[in-house]
């Protein structure tokens, strides 16, 4: 038995190493709540908010599974109003499975825009990161190790950190009272990344994304605005992509939303393997400027029952002078959801 799981031990660290040295399957972390996490879905984004906002972003997925994945955020964005620009820095940090595979990515952000008519303005962003990426050797167990009789050490030799810059950018068309549509683009000069060869690319990582805004009669006025938000996210990196389709109600100060992620009609990654991943479910509060979201992934794909899903928490604090923040509620900023 114990060389039946130091085989087990072996497949899973060859399994993350191809994670880290292929094309194929190398994917940037995906968030549930793209919407809240907007400096990492777009840099257009960044300055979209009165004056300044604060913002963090946990997830935790397949926790029943060992050693999952757990990714993080923190970003800063301040909208440079004489400028009619945006400034930002966004934290990412990302770690997977038992051999402690793990990166960390800290990118400065600008914007800027262009007003088409008194509501309707097009906003350009850039993002200029770097990276350092690492892996534990002494969690991975290889075959050499396995054929020398559970050698304590193996043979192989690994870059157990790598760092490199990374550029991306993006695009945002948005009515700041009804819809926004956006384009973003990461890792455009396609840095080096491989852990056992320094001439694997990182894939190019494409999203498309949007949404709409629907207000509803609120006679009474007693309490906050009523709407719904109908939003899509469209990721694409080498061979893998995925969408995702839903929305919220905002009674303020509550939020409840839903989600559905997979491509069920449009691309099968073969027949076994139907591309259904989650339905995802939202709960948000309000208490004025800090708003808090929490999301839970329902795994349909066949880790159904085994994986224990995702959770997911976003933090978003904006501090604003009064007067700007009425002066500005209806132009530039794109109407996008915070949550």
């Amino acid at each position: 038995m114990g060389r039946y799981k130091i085989y087990i031990s072996a497949c899973i660290s060859l399994l993350l190493l191809l994670i880290s040295s292929s094309n194929c399957f190398a994917q940037d972390p995906q968030f549930s709540q793209f919407y809240a996490n907007s400096l990492y879905l777009n840099p257009a984004l960044t300055g979209n908010t009165a004056q300044f906002r604060f913002a963090s972003t946990y997830r935790n997925q397949w926790p029943s599974l060992p050693k999952g994945y757990v990714s993080y955020t923190t970003a800063f964005d301040y909208n440079v109003e004489k400028l009619k620009s945006g400034i930002g820095l966004i934290a990412t940090h990302d770690k997977a499975g038992r051999g402690g595979l793990k990166f960390t990515n800290i990118a400065a952000l600008y914007s800027t825009y262009v007003r088409l008519n008194r509501l309707t303005y097009i906003k350009g962003g850039l993002k200029f990161s770097y990276t350092t990426r690492g892996v534990n050797q002494s969690e991975l167990v290889f075959s050499d190790q396995i054929i020398r009789d559970g050698a304590p050490f193996s043979i192989e030799s690994l870059d157990n950190n790598i760092n490199h810059l990374d550029l991306g950018g993006g695009l945002i068309l948005s009515n700041s009272e009804k819809y926004w549509f956006g384009f973003s683009i990461d890792h455009i000069n396609q840095p080096t990344y491989g852990f056992l060869s320094t001439d694997e690319a990182l894939p190019i990582k494409t999203s498309l994304h949007g949404g709409w805004n629907f207000e509803i009669e609120n006679p009474r006025k007693v309490v906050g605005p009523k709407e719904f938000k109908a939003m899509f996210n469209y990721k694409m990196q080498g061979q893998w992509d995925q969408f995702d389709l839903g929305g919220y109600y905002a009674n303020d100060p509550i939020y409840l939303g839903m989600w559905y992620r997979g491509i069920p009609i449009f691309k099968r990654y073969d027949k076994e393997f139907p591309n259904n991943e989650s339905i995802i479910l939202l709960l948000g509060v309000k208490s004025g400027d800090l708003r808090i979201g929490y999301s839970y992934d329902i795994t349909i794909s066949k880790l159904a029952g085994n994986s224990g899903g995702a959770h997911e928490i976003s933090l978003i604090y904006e501090i604003s002078n009064p007067k700007k923040k009425r002066k500005n509620r209806r132009y530039f900023l794109a109407p996008c959801p915070k949550f």
